[in-house]
């Protein structure tokens, strides 16, 4: 098959990298969700690859481009530009083969995943402040060096070590009708696309990119691969400017439809895989359940959502955690103006009381230049049980007097 001029991977490429990767990577589980079942209404699954070796599926690929070097590239060593998967990745696979391997990070990438980098054997070097600042330096590198590159996902090997997640999911759930997955680069989607859609063209394969990071949408109006001026996601690992030429021409082919989602969706989407299903997901992680959740896919049921990685920063959590219960309605940021009188913080207290809100942290401001003489501000943190709980609880406070200002999401 061709797409765009360019040659395209078929089904034998992805079932050898499936044979090459027999006892190396895991077979990750495929759960069904009944919260997302009910939530969407049609029968949905999980499939987990943020329960792969190294927190996502990135080393399937990883490991088969780097064990079909020839002998004569292996003592050469690797080098790789990541902010975090796909360093893990090519780290895991290369130490497994006994391949030296350097990977080169922008400053301020997240301290877990350069650590695990580093754990699994791997030199880094950090470059600049962003992933494409990083790529220069290991490019950089290898030219120097004659360290092998291995790139992303824009390489046949690593499309064909990714598809092995669709294999996985046809073995585990024969009658899928929709496949939901999140896009970066589009190494995954084009892997996943190629096997899928050769043993079954019914299928539907629906790609997500992060709204602030969405070269594909772009790309796919244009016929070609456009370079978005800036990535802007709290989804770093799907946080890419320009979609790679074979895995464009692969998404352009095969792929029924590519939507986007906020940061807001991506929130929310985490917290319910965090409350509800007990697993730990970064936000590219989540993207596919947030496409789903917020009604954006098409889907011919049964639905398989793929979670691509688990890396997440704790600290980040945190904050998702409070922006994804910020969307759902259950935390609020409120600003409410008051007699700067004695008791008058206790009255106010008092009032959320009585609503049963749970205040998580109080502010007490005399400085603001925007306070009339004698009034203070109180700024407040609290925890509701959704949209309307918040909705009484301004309602309440307004009722008692009080000027309330809300000052929107984390």
């Amino acid at each position: 098959m061709t797409g765009g001029g360019m040659d395209l991977l078929e089904l034998a490429d992805v079932e050898a990298a499936r044979t090459l990767l027999t006892g190396v990577v895991r077979r990750t589980p495929l759960v069904r969700s009944g919260p997302l079942t009910r939530m969407i209404g049609q029968p949905t699954w999980l499939k987990c690859e943020h329960l792969q070796r190294a927190g996502a599926y990135k080393v399937r690929g990883a490991y088969t481009r780097i064990a079909r070097m020839p002998e004569s590239e292996r003592g050469r060593g690797v080098v790789a530009a990541s902010a975090g998967n796909h360093a893990q990745g090519v780290a895991l696979a290369a130490g497994l083969l006994g391949i030296r391997a350097t990977v080169f990070m922008p400053e301020g990438a997240p301290l877990p995943k350069v650590s695990a980098t580093k754990g699994y054997g791997a030199t880094i070097e950090y470059a600049g402040t962003s992933v494409d600042d990083a790529l220069i330096a290991a490019r950089a590198f290898a030219e120097r060096t004659g360290a092998v590159f291995i790139h992303p996902f824009d390489h046949p090997d690593v499309i064909a070590g990714q598809g092995t997640v669709g294999l996985e999911i046809l073995d585990q759930c024969p009658e899928v009708g929709t496949i939901v997955t999140s896009i970066g680069g589009g190494g995954l989607i084009s892997g996943v696309a190629v096997a899928v859609k050769a043993l079954r063209p019914d299928v539907r394969i629906v790609g997500v990119q992060a709204a602030g990071a969405a070269a594909f949408p772009a790309s796919l109006a244009a016929g070609a691969p456009v370079k978005i001026p800036r990535c802007a996601t709290i989804a770093d690992g799907i946080a890419v400017q320009r979609p790679g030429d074979l895995t464009f021409a692969h998404v352009s082919k095969l792929v029924d439809d590519v939507v986007t989602v906020s940061d807001e969706e991506l929130s929310a989407a985490l917290l319910v895989l965090l409350e509800r299903h007990k697993q730990v997901v970064e936000p590219a992680g989540a993207a596919a359940v947030a496409a789903l959740l917020s009604g954006k896919v098409g889907a011919e049921p049964p639905v398989v959502a793929v979670l691509s990685g688990g890396n997440i920063d704790p600290m980040l959590l945190l904050r998702v955690i409070e922006h994804g219960l910020a969307s759902a309605g259950r935390f609020q940021r409120l600003s409410v103006r008051t007699p700067d009188q004695p008791g008058e913080l206790a009255r106010l207290l008092g009032e959320i009381a009585k609503t049963r809100a749970n205040i998580v942290d109080v502010l007490h401001s005399r400085q603001n230049p925007r306070l009339a003489f004698g009034e203070v501000e109180v700024q407040l943190s609290v925890e509701t049980r959704g949209p309307d709980h918040s909705a009484a609880l301004i309602t309440a406070l307004r009722d008692a007097g009080y000027a309330v200002a809300q000052s929107g999401t984390p």
